[in-house]
């Protein structure tokens, strides 16, 4: 198992500088992780630092709360891809699939994937705060919507991935979709456990640590 091809080496602290994106940006080639995933703001500087790698940018999109209206994310989808992103990350409407507007988080989602055309496109659904029976129903919106990914968490809310939620995830998304699992994965023990259940890619701030086989206790 090549584990750091796993691993998305993620900065999204909002204090972050350019030159914390330049070491971020720096580790993710020494190491061969498989997409750094940054801001908005930070795409054009991670594209430029990376161009002569096969790491890939990822950035987020509707970020953390997923409450921006569809145009809004298509408007940042775009600019991003323009700025040289490989990868998307959306938050979906949470308060709209809470009271149950499906018609709505898949129009919000399948307006994402459109978009994002033939890059790919994870969706987070934020496991901390649905129920195992709302995990299934968001999975199966983001993949009846063909998103690429169905993804844990943001790493901005109550807590992050979880083995049991990861497993509950790729059981609903089958062979055809992958699941990422966000926040809270400190080791390396960790990883492989998310791995186990059927994770393909990990997002932490803790790449380095993990591949390491130390333990990474702070941040995402």
């Amino acid at each position: 198992m090549k584990l750091n091809k796993y691993i998305d080496h993620t900065l999204l602290k909002p204090e972050a500088t350019m030159e914390d994106i330049i070491k971020l940006c720096t580790e993710a080639k020494e190491y061969d992780f498989a997409s750094v995933c940054v801001n908005p703001t930070n795409v054009s500087l991670a594209a430029s630092l990376l161009q002569d790698s096969d790491v890939k940018v990822c950035t987020v999109v509707g970020f953390p709360l997923g409450a921006n209206t569809t145009a809004v994310k298509t408007f940042e989808i775009n600019d991003a891809i323009n700025n040289g992103a490989d990868e998307i990350d959306m938050v979906m409407n949470i308060g709209a699939f809470k009271l149950k507007d499906y018609a709505l988080v898949l129009n919000d989602i399948n307006a994402c994937k459109k978009a994002t055309g033939d890059r790919i496109l994870k969706v987070i659904i934020e496991i901390s705060l649905l129920s195992n029976e709302e995990i299934v129903k968001a999975c199966q919106l983001a993949i009846e919507a063909k998103a690429d990914f169905v993804k844990t968490s943001s790493g901005f809310n109550k807590s992050g991935a979880t083995v049991e939620a990861v497993r509950l995830m790729k059981k609903t998304v089958g062979d055809n979709y992958q699941v990422k699992a966000a926040g809270g994965v400190r080791t390396k023990e960790d990883a492989i456990n998310m791995i186990k259940a059927g994770a393909s890619r990990i997002g932490t701030s803790g790449g380095v640590a993990i591949v390491r086989g130390e333990s990474h206790q702070t941040g995402y």
